[in-house]
């Protein structure tokens, strides 16, 4: 429900309140970046213990994605986000993400892979399949339902807290959280493994920090249910919108802004996150990094958000210029997958290249999700996000299938211990640069049709 006058403070308008808030938050979505990206540092290893091939990682990669995409899971968890509230949605989903992060545990360990519970089921059918992979799909697709609608729920929380406020700022902060998490996993999974390679090692300890995550969460509760009491016992606060009705979905689709960022969405993230996930192993094959140094590598990636996204989340909220800077960060992404297809495996290419996806990655994002309540009205926000998020999910289920595919097509007939060849998956992703070059072009032409003052300011004098 949208605020149009309030006649005393609220505890959002305490500063320390609200950056409080934003700080328990951004620590949850820490923990669940962190475990998205925990296997990925780990391909070699899946390769040799578990006889995964590229497309087997690829297919468990993408299995993120696949409840989200055709169950629709994000559409019902914005809904339930509009109807049931913010801390029941977030609870309940953070709930989910625990549960699947523990089968993507149980799958790695020696219990199950010596006949444990599930095991024999699972080895029954799809033979072509180890169980293991099978296990950590069922485990990863869960997960992956819990932190999308997580995330769903966190950029709402923002937008509660800090609408016509330091709102960009707050979402970069949260996303460099986020992104700090990713720095953890890339730089500390292969380490976490010890001298003897277990894998389940670092799963182990992303499902505890998953729970504390959960703990974090429960404080922000606290927090938002003293500010809903708060709104409620000011008699002069007047509601602006409407109630949000689930047809309210199909009016998305009416929106010519909303319909242009989900294609940027999906087209910039599919060129980032699939990435990420060979990112490590890329690292080895072409620039000849140590397995254990090809995630402090891509950790760059995480490093270059943390510090560069807050920054210009500040600036955007002062002066604006989203829709430009989104086109900015879509040529620097065209830029730095160039670099990786095509020029030679010279180890300062490979540092140049991580460095300008770090801005593409930083660009794009502090730009985007700001925007999107400049486009969406805030009766609809959550099933917005939500749908945003969905379409986002087609692209991260069907990219990382899509990159293993074309990496073992590629590499068919390649003789033993010889060096993969990336050139192929990685025109792959300078494609979908250009294709969300092309959208981000569009945007900002229906911003100046439409006004949506995507370039203005995000701070309201």
């Amino acid at each position: 429900m949208a605020i149009t006058k309030a006649a005393s403070l609220s505890i959002r308008d305490s500063k320390s309140a609200r950056w409080f808030v934003l700080l328990t938050v951004s620590f949850l979505m820490l923990t669940g970046y962190f475990f998205t990206d925990i296997m990925s540092p780990l391909q070699g290893m899946l390769r040799d213990q578990m006889g995964w091939s590229n497309s087997s990682y690829g297919t468990f990669a993408g299995s993120y994605s696949v409840l989200n995409v055709f169950c629709l899971m994000l559409i019902f968890g914005g809904i339930i986000l509009d109807k049931a509230g913010i801390r029941f949605t977030g609870t309940f989903f953070v709930g989910i993400m625990i549960v699947g992060a523990f089968f993507n545990y149980y799958a790695m360990t020696d219990t199950f892979n010596n006949g444990g519970l599930g095991y024999d089921f699972l080895n029954s059918f799809l033979t072509d399949y180890k169980p293991s992979l099978k296990m950590a799909m069922i485990g990863y697709a869960l997960f992956g339902v819990g932190v999308e609608i997580a995330g769903i729920t966190v950029s709402r929380i923002i937008v509660k807290w800090f609408k016509g406020k330091e709102m960009a700022l707050a979402m970069g902060l949260e996303m460099a959280c986020a992104r700090g998490g990713m720095l953890i996993a890339f730089s500390a999974s292969p380490w976490m493994t010890g001298a003897d390679k277990i894998i389940s090692r670092p799963l182990a300890f992303g499902v505890i920090l998953l729970v504390i995550g959960l703990l974090a969460f429960f404080v922000h509760n606290m927090m938002d249910k003293r500010l809903d009491a708060e709104v409620a016992a000011d008699t002069s606060v007047v509601a602006s919108e409407e109630e949000f009705k689930a047809s309210d979905v199909f009016l998305l689709f009416k929106n010519p802004g909303f319909i242009l960022i989900s294609l940027l969405c999906v087209l910039f993230y599919s060129a980032v996150f699939p990435f990420t996930k060979f990112a490590p192993d890329l690292m080895v094959q072409k620039y000849g990094f140590a397995e254990e140094f090809s995630g402090m590598i891509v950790g760059l990636l995480p490093i270059g958000t943390m510090i560069l996204t807050p920054i210009f989340g500040a600036f955007m909220d002062k002066k604006g210029k989203s829709a430009s800077i989104m086109m900015l960060g879509s040529l620097l992404l065209i830029f730095s997958h160039t670099i990786f297809a095509f020029l030679p495996g010279n180890t300062g290419f490979a540092f140049a290249a991580m460095i300008v996806l770090g801005f593409a990655f930083s660009f794009v994002p502090a730009a985007m999700w700001p925007s999107v309540p400049k486009i969406i009205p805030e009766s609809r926000l959550g099933s917005a996000y939500a749908m945003i998020f969905m379409i986002q999910n087609v692209g991260l289920m069907l990219f990382p299938m899509l990159l293993g595919a074309v990496l073992d097509s590629a590499n068919e007939g390649l003789a033993e211990g010889a060096a993969l060849n990336y050139t192929e998956p990685m025109m792959l992703m300078v494609g979908c640069g250009i294709a969300a070059l092309v959208v981000a072009f569009f945007l900002r032409v229906v911003d100046k049709k439409r006004g949506y003052g995507l370039d203005l300011p995000n701070i309201q004098e």
